[in-house]
């Protein structure tokens, strides 16, 4: 039971660290700071002494690439736990991991490939949301198995089904603020042609419909007090996160308030996809 909760945690924790690493390269100018891929730069796997690119830039990207290293033994000792303990129920979600890291290591390098295009950037960050997503449901169901959902519980499946849509949608809102504001990664790396006022005011309005959304949830679905307790949590991270969200944009975008901001809205992924877990089953399996 111990080494499970250990290998379950690890691997969420490890995707959301990848985010959250993801962000310092790209706060501190350092999205090129390998030039190249697979390789750091042409010839070598390792920043060099030589190279020319700035040392800590160098490194801090490869930091970064070398997490997914970690990231990816940490998805297959998940399988090999899977498949000892035989939860054939676990089984699609921990090879989506497997393929899912070997396809953020792709996607990375044509993030780099393409001088950091705030596309392919986007698409980086939604993936490891998903992959977040997939280890918080391996996280939750990693002692008990999934059960159908009865007849009575299917419109609040329904409601929670829009929340977390509702939810990543603000993420790619969210997305699309950031590549068309500055940190890009690095001074010459392509932006999207967007207002950046516009697509901040857009993003604003999402989370205020969410919210709303949030709320209509809570007043109007008969709901455990498990999920009760998921959505007042949701709320009190979404209230959080938007007054980061505030602050930063009045404040001229400071790197401090975009890491808090990154760290939030990965945190406000988690909180959103808990919702959608809490309801997705019976009482009889919270109790075992």
């Amino acid at each position: 039971m111990r080494l499970k909760t250990a290998l379950f945690g690890i691997l969420l924790f490890l995707q959301s660290a990848l985010v959250l690493t993801g962000g310092a390269v790209r706060l501190t100018g350092s999205g090129l700071g390998c030039p190249t891929w697979p390789e750091c730069t042409p010839g070598s796997y390792t920043p060099v002494p030589h190279q020319e690119e700035k040392q800590l830039h160098a490194w801090i990207e490869f930091g970064n690439r070398l997490l997914t290293f970690a990231l990816l033994l940490a998805a297959l000792l998940v399988v090999l736990n899977i498949l000892i303990t035989r939860r054939k129920d676990l089984r699609l979600l921990a090879a989506g991991q497997v393929l899912g890291i070997l396809g953020q290591g792709v996607l990375g390098g044509i993030t780099v490939l393409t001088d950091l295009h705030p596309a392919t950037v986007a698409s980086h960050l939604l993936l490891s949301m998903l992959l977040i997503s997939g280890a918080t449901s391996l996280y939750s169901r990693r002692h008990v198995p999934s059960v159908k959902i009865s007849a009575p519980t299917k419109t609040i499946s329904a409601l929670s089904r829009a929340h977390v849509l509702v939810s990543f949608i603000v993420l790619i809102l969210g997305t699309l603020v950031t590549g068309s504001g500055p940190h890009a990664g690095d001074e010459k790396a392509p932006r999207f042609d967007f207002d950046i006022r516009t697509v901040a005011w857009i993003h604003a309005d999402a989370v205020i419909f969410l919210m709303g959304l949030t709320v209509a949830f809570l007043v109007t679905a008969s709901l455990t007090q498990s999920s009760k307790r998921a959505i007042y949590f949701f709320l009190g991270i979404s209230l959080a996160q938007g007054a980061i969200g505030y602050l930063q944009y009045f404040t001229g975008i400071p790197e401090i308030l975009v890491a808090a901001h990154l760290l939030g809205a990965t945190v406000f992924w988690i909180a959103s996809w808990r919702v959608r877990l809490s309801v997705v089953r019976t009482p009889q399996d919270k109790k075992q």
